[in-house]
Order: structure tokens, then C-alpha cells, then sequence
């Protein structure tokens, strides 16, 4: 299965009937300033090139960012997680411009891939443990189709162990203990990806000061020294998981 028909199948999943009510009630009822606007109001696919060397791990879209625009980190106000994630990026190469508002609005990631824990956006920004394990299916379909992955930054706990989880689902050797996330730790994984972690950029963590820029930009700089220029890698090898291994 291609990439675009793993999406396809995202953007139809309706897994969760929690999320589903949610995401359609958010988008029934939307705030003054987004009135007369049609929202998305389905799972948000997963944004970028398969041949990207860098991977971010979020959470979950927003209930009037990505949850509106169809966009993964697009279209959050002012301040909001992804002005903060589209100037980080721009300001390291990984994206052609420092603004997200809109599909069509030019935004395009340069040797990245934006994917996330789940999918909808869930109420208050809290996913229930049996809706994050739902959505993983997702995340264990996409990393063996993301073959030239170098370096994963998880955009908080959630995302940083979710990529974790789902390397051991397909059969890559998590280190055991396994890497516990804290801003700025990394990770060299036996397979030959650092894993980076930051706090994510929620407003909760950048107006309360607990996430700054500088302590946010300095993570995507030690991802750019880490890849260095845009150059060709070799691919990872894909590794089946236990249960392929176990059809053969």
C-alpha cells in the first residue's frame, strides 16, 4: 500500500466515535472569527515527501487549525503550536516559508514528514489511551514506507513515545530500558535514527514559559547539524514486524 492510499484510508477512519462526534461538533459550532468557514472536520492526513529525512511526531491537530484546514499544523492562531512549528522549520530549510494558514497558501516541507499520535482532534487536547492505541495502526503502517528517515523529533511526550511504540511494533530493537522523553534529550537508536524530544509547542507550555523560542529553535538546529545539507542518503533497510515475519 502506497502512501496516498494509507492517508486516504486515514482521512475515512472513523475508529473512534468519540473523535467523531467531537471533530463534527467543533466544526458545527465554530467561533466568531472563523463564521461561514467549511471545516475539515475529519482525521487529518499526515503532511510531506516520503523520501524525507526528517520526521515530527505530534499529537493531534487542533480544533480550529488542522481540524479546520485539512492541514497538519495549519491554520492555528496567533502564537498558536503551528506558527510555532512553521517558523522553526522555515528558519532551518525544512520548509519554504514561516507561515501555515491554509492548503494552497504555498507552505510546502522541504525534506520533512509531519505525522501524528492521532489523527482527530481530540476534546481539551487529552486522547484516551484506547483512542491513541487505535491510531497507532497508522504510525506502525507509515515508518517501514519512510525509508530514508534519519532523524525523528517527537513534539512532546506523546509524540516522542508513540514513535517508540511503534518502532517495537514493526520489529526495530528499542533499546530496553526504553529512552524516557525530557526537552532537548537525544537519542542515537540502533537503527540508525537519532530521536530528538521537545516540549510541545501548546500554548499551555509558551505562555506559561515553560517552552521559549530559543529553547524550541535550538532543537531544529541540532536537527539540521545532525542531517546536515540536503543531501542523498542510502535508504533504511525496512524491517518486517513480528507478525509479517511470522506470515512468511
Amino acid at each position: 500500500m502506497a502512501l496516498r492510499d494509507l492517508q486516504a484510508r486515514i482521512v475515512a477512519c472513523h475508529l473512534c466515535p468519540r473523535l467523531v462526534q467531537f471533530r463534527e461538533a467543533v466544526a458545527a459550532t465554530p467561533p466568531r472569527r472563523f463564521h461561514g468557514q467549511t471545516y475539515w472536520a475529519r482525521p487529518v492526513p499526515s503532511l510531506g515527501d516520503a523520501s524525507a529525512r526528517l520526521l515530527l511526531v505530534g499529537l493531534a491537530p487542533a480544533a480550529h487549525g488542522g481540524n479546520r484546514t485539512g492541514r497538519m499544523f495549519t491554520g492555528d492562531a496567533a502564537g498558536g503550536s503551528g506558527e510555532w512549528v512553521a517558523r522553526a522549520l522555515h528558519a532551518h530549510g525544512f520548509a519554504t516559508q514561516p507561515t501555515s494558514h491554509h492548503r494552497g497558501d504555498g507552505f510546502e516541507l522541504v525534506d520533512a514528514y509531519i505525522t501524528a499520535a492521532l489523527h482527530c482532534v481530540p476534546p481539551d487536547n487529552k486522547p484516551e489511551v484506547s483512542e491513541l492505541r487505535r491510531c497507532a495502526r497508522y504510525l506502525h503502517a507509515e515508518l517501514p514506507r519512510l525509508t530514508h528517515v534519519r532523524l525523528v523529533l517527537g513534539l512532546g511526550r506523546i509524540g516522542f513515545d508513540a514513535y517508540l511504540g511503534a518502532a517495537a511494533a514493526i520489529g526495530l530493537p528499542v533499546p530496553r530500558p526504553r529512552p524516557r522523553f525530557a526537552h532537548g534529550v537525544a537519542v542515537d537508536l540502533p537503527w540508525g535514527v537519532a530521536l530528538l524530544g521537545t516540549y510541545h509547542p501548546s500554548r499551555q507550555n509558551t505562555q506559561t514559559g515553560k517552552l521559549t523560542w530559543p529553547m524550541f529553535e535550538a532543537v531544529f538546529a541540532e536537527a539540521r547539524r545532525r542531517l546536515g545539507p540536503g543531501a542523498a542518503v542510502s535508504a533504511m533497510p525496512v524491517v518486517r514486524s513480528a507478525r509479517a515475519r511470522a506470515r512468511r
